[in-house]
């Protein structure tokens, strides 16, 4: 139920507070006073396209608030839960902004939500119905998702399994038609895969290996260079040079051991230098070892060099380095395993393709068989609802015909048909139904509906438009039997609407300081009586249409 409603700056609303109460609600006034545009706040809080155009002129933002309270719904909940919005005492409060600068700001209990979500909340919230939907009665494909919405608690989940297998069934279609388009640029490009592959997996690179590569071509094609440079070392060190470094240490290192005693000055030069004996002992050995070890391998140079050629050239090829050339093998052994598998073959293919198309076949035909089960349901439903709405003689029924190919509805094209008059056969609703007949239609289907959907509040704005007489009171009486369990706001021009409901909003426009401003009254018996004489017989007030406007809402509060 739509608790309270806070609209400001919206259109030629500049700030507007209302409160509703559950059972039907009338809204009424003259044409223009901003009745629609309540609607439109209503709309635009559950979901519904923002624009700048809504917002006051000279004003920077709109914004409109409602608290709802909600009908128990374990998928509203989910939904919520899924994005983390807190539900605290079965209440939503939505919060939207629209800026001129064309910010779209949306909270729900104070969390951040975009439009698309805000739709889909709104989806268990609010049920707008007004001329517009008439028209869908007018548009032969939307008579099928009238039906699968009707019986969506049994439709959906099939609808949902076919859609997903008919989209898989059109993708493998449009892989093979590009496939066999194609076949020459296919086997061009299969053909440089495999090529690659095998040159890739032949070389067998490895991460390290172009590093460690490197260092040993630089010792073996260098091993001259540095044999003579350790052999010259060794010699300088502890070899045939006169002196070698270890004899001339050796001597300075006698000299001072000889006064080391003398001063503690003359110890710690001491100790320094048999440090550096040592140490160059130990240095001239390591030189020797290095030496001895050194084994000059040109084969072995000659296997370096052409594998860092080998290695080079494909960095040239497919990557600057070793990994982004591994990172290309990936990735073209990917591609020509699923370009060469069995599955990509024409052949496979075509068994994939055809395996598809029959899953989707089957799924369609359960479809045909669900909704032949719900149009036989909705069709005694809906002279239910006609026979209330005097059309009792009216035969409504829904055809389902198969479509010549498979498409994202299933393979039935629905219709639905109606016979008004005795001895006339049924005809498309499209082409018979009058502007009267319609809104009945309309009525009837909404009325079905909110008893299957359990929408939080259902809004009729000038669903009575076209009618009047007995239609218009048994209109209404159809609108206040749905205002009996669930909320119900309707604007109508009808009094015979008007003195049903259980609460009644005057909606008037005035000029304050040059603006035009929208202004809603609440209506008690005397001001109820006034706005129905109004309604009857216009602006003169008469004593008659005061006694008349008295005895219809009497006889309206007696239903």
């Amino acid at each position: 139920m739509l608790q309270e409603l806070s609209i400001q700056n919206f259109a030629i609303i500049q700030k507007l507070n209302i409160s509703f109460q559950p059972g039907m609600t009338v809204l009424t006034g003259e044409t223009g006073a901003g009745k629609s545009i309540i609607i439109d706040a209503v709309g635009l809080l559950t979901g519904g396209r923002g624009s700048q155009d809504y917002i006051r002129e000279g004003a920077d933002k709109a914004v409109i608030q409602g608290l709802l309270d909600l009908q128990p719904s374990t998928d509203l909940q989910a939904l919520l839960q899924e994005h983390s919005i807190p539900l605290d005492d079965q209440q939503l409060l939505i919060h939207r902004e629209l800026h001129r600068t064309g910010r779209n700001v949306i909270r729900v209990n104070g969390t951040l939500v975009n439009a698309s979500l805000l739709k889909q909340i709104g989806h268990y919230l609010v049920d707008i119905y007004g001329q517009n939907e008439q028209q869908e009665l007018m548009q032969v494909d939307q008579h099928i998702r009238l039906l699968d919405q009707y019986g969506a608690k049994k439709i959906r989940p099939v609808l949902t399994a076919y859609q997903q297998a008919y989209q898989d069934y059109q993708q493998l279609t449009q892989t093979l038609k590009k496939h066999l388009a194609d076949e020459h640029a296919w086997a061009q490009r299969l053909d440089m895969l495999t090529f690659q592959v095998n040159e890739l997996q032949a070389a067998d690179l490895q991460p390290d290996e172009e590093e460690h590569l490197t260092a040993e071509y630089q010792e073996l094609s260098n091993f001259q260079d540095v044999l003579e440079g350790l052999s010259k070392a060794h010699e300088v060190l502890d070899g045939d040079w006169e002196p070698n470094g270890s004899q001339s240490i050796g001597t300075a290192l006698a000299a001072l051991e000889g006064i080391e005693d003398l001063s503690p000055k003359y110890g710690h030069l001491a100790e320094n230098m048999r440090e550096v004996y040592y140490n160059l002992q130990d240095v001239s050995s390591d030189i020797l070892s290095v030496k001895d070890s050194l084994a000059f391998d040109p084969a072995r140079l000659r296997e370096v060099e052409s594998r860092l050629d080998l290695i080079r050239g494909l960095e040239q090829k497919y990557g600057a380095t070793v990994a982004e050339v591994l990172a290309h093998q990936a990735k073209v052994e990917a591609e020509l395993d699923a370009m060469s598998g069995e599955n990509q073959s024409v052949e496979g293919l075509k068994e994939k393709v055809e395996g598809a198309k029959k899953r989707s076949e089957e799924l369609a035909n359960q479809l045909h068989k669900k909704r032949q089960v719900a149009a036989k349901e909705l069709t005694n439903q809906i002279h239910e609802q006609l026979r209330d709405l005097y059309m009792a003689k009216a035969e409504f029924s829904v055809i389902i015909k198969p479509t010549e190919n498979l498409q994202l509805t299933g393979s039935d094209q629905v219709e639905f048909y109606i016979k008004t008059n005795e001895g006339e056969r049924a005809k498309p609703l499209v082409k018979i139904a009058s502007g009267g007949e319609l809104s009945r239609m309309m009525l009837a289907i909404k009325t079905i509906f909110s008893q299957e959907q359990g929408t939080t509040a259902i809004i009729f704005d000038e669903v009575d438009t076209g009618v009047s007489g007995r239609v218009a009171q048994a209109i209404a009486e159809k609108i206040a039997d749905i205002g009996q369990h669930s909320q119900v706001l309707t604007i109508t021009h009808l009094p015979q609407v008007a003195a049903l409901a259980d609460h009644h909003f005057f909606i008037q426009k005035k000029v304050d300081a040059g603006r035009t401003q929208t202004m809603v009254t609440t209506l008690d018996e005397t001001g109820r009586i006034d706005e129905l004489a109004r309604m009857l017989s216009g602006d003169k007030l008469t004593a008659a249409a005061k006694e008349n406007a008295r005895t219809l809402l009497a006889s309206g509060q007696d239903k």
